[in-house]
């Protein structure tokens, strides 16, 4: 599949996921809200990454996935994890007082340990095989490390470009399910399966082509 074909599709694939933001909340409470306000933050970020693939900005495109990523996370462990305080703060007025109480929210990683331990239905295999394979080169793009400095100068093969828009798709997907669940939506009503196997393109493998490996990537 070319680029322009796969951004076309994952155009496609966002508006249908993106009307999920509409639907009501089961319950008005400060937990659900902050839960969908980061899920929708996500998906603004997916937008980016798309628009910076489309004009060639790759690099930046995948210092932008790494935040995507952890717009989902915060928004699951919001939702399963975090305290009646923690989601009143996430909703606060932006101050230098309530900017450094959110300062002490846990680090991902603690995030992801307390959502498997409280939510082990959420798809935590999934966020944390990302993160074991993607964290440190993805981080490397944030922080302007080598692979930065090295696909900037070299740019990126056409695979690689998929493969970030793809990846994109799949944390958009997770994102589309948690909505659906703050919408009271069952899994029985079949929502995302339908969507999965009509944009079965625009995903991740779900046996990716190489032989995975104990070690993440670098």
């Amino acid at each position: 599949m070319e680029i322009d074909q796969l951004l076309a599709r994952s155009a496609l694939l966002e508006d249908r996921l993106a009307s999920f933001l509409s639907l009501p909340l089961f319950e008005s409470t400060s937990r659900l809200r902050a839960s969908r306000l980061l899920a929708s933050l996500g998906f603004e970020h997916a937008q980016s990454v798309k628009y910076l693939v489309a004009a060639g900005l790759c690099t930046s495109a995948a210092a932008l996935l790494r935040i995507q990523y952890e717009s989902l996370v915060r928004a699951l462990w919001t939702l399963y994890v975090a305290t009646d305080g923690q989601t009143e703060l996430i909703l606060q007025e932006l101050t230098e007082q309530s900017a450094k109480k959110a300062s002490k929210i846990p680090m991902l990683s603690q995030m992801l340990v307390e959502i498997e331990e409280k939510a082990p239905h959420a798809p935590v295999a999934h966020l944390k095989e990302f993160k074991h394979y993607s964290w440190r080169p993805l981080s490397s793009f944030v922080h302007a490390g080598i692979h930065a400095v090295n696909r900037h100068g070299k740019g990126f093969p056409l695979e690689l470009i998929l493969m970030e828009v793809r990846h994109s798709n799949g944390l958009l997907g997770i994102a589309g399910n948690l909505l659906l669940t703050l919408a009271g939506v069952p899994p029985e009503a079949g929502k995302m399966a339908g969507i999965y196997a009509e944009f079965k393109d625009c995903f991740p493998p779900v046996d990716p082509p190489f032989k995975r490996r104990s070690e993440p990537a670098h």
